[in-house]
Parts: C-alpha cells; sequence; structure tokens
C-alpha cells in the first residue's frame, strides 16, 4: 500500500511539474523581437535577448516581421541602431547575402553593412 501511494505520489508530482514548466514560445520571442526593431530599441532589444538566452545569429533566419527579414524591416522601418547591431553580430556571408535589401534604406545602415562585409 505505501508503494502504491509513494508511486502516485511521484507521479502526480512529476505530471505537475511538466504541465507548469515554463516555455519559451517562439511567436512571442518574435513578436517582441520586431516590437524592439520597429522601436529601434537596442538596449531593450539586447535586454530581451539576453535574458532569453538568445542569439542574432541563432534566431535570424526564423523570424520574419511583416513578411520580412529582421535586416530588411529595420531597413524599411529606418531603426538604425538595432540595424548595426544584427550587422555585427551575423556573419558576414548572412550580411552580403542581404546587401541589396539596404539599397533602399538609409544611409548609416548601408555604411554599416558595406564595412561588415568588406572586412
Amino acid at each position: 500500500m505505501k508503494k502504491l501511494l509513494l508511486v502516485t505520489t511521484i507521479t502526480a508530482l512529476t505530471m505537475t511539474s511538466i504541465i507548469t514548466a515554463p516555455t519559451a514560445q517562439a511567436a512571442n520571442v518574435a513578436q517582441s523581437v520586431c516590437e524592439y526593431v520597429a522601436a529601434d530599441d537596442k538596449r531593450r532589444m539586447r535586454s530581451f535577448l539576453k535574458t532569453n538566452k538568445l542569439k542574432i545569429r541563432n534566431i535570424f533566419s526564423g523570424i520574419q516581421c511583416n513578411g520580412q527579414n529582421l535586416l530588411e524591416f529595420a531597413a524599411t522601418k529606418g531603426s538604425v541602431e538595432t540595424g548595426s547591431l544584427m550587422i555585427s553580430k551575423l556573419p558576414k556571408k548572412t550580411v552580403s547575402a542581404n546587401l541589396a535589401v539596404f539599397q533602399n534604406g538609409s544611409q548609416p545602415l548601408i555604411d554599416a553593412a558595406n564595412e561588415r562585409v568588406s572586412s
């Protein structure tokens, strides 16, 4: 009887911990990152990424803001600070592949992207 009670208690505790464990929801992460880029809030974006233990280079390919990748979205919104942050953190290959995206964006982003690719 004690074994049955012990097994039942352990199973119940295990199931409760599995159900109530916090999980990172991808939609919320993508929405938050897009909001920070649109607002050009570099400080809050860095803080959010650090808190959630994320890196821009790891999430870049999975996030789309209004159907655009993060660099294109930053260029269309004129988000120089967050765009420059992403350019500095992404691999040169990724930045050079998205170089054409910046041609319609702001000049500081174009300069930062060209500098990153040429260095």
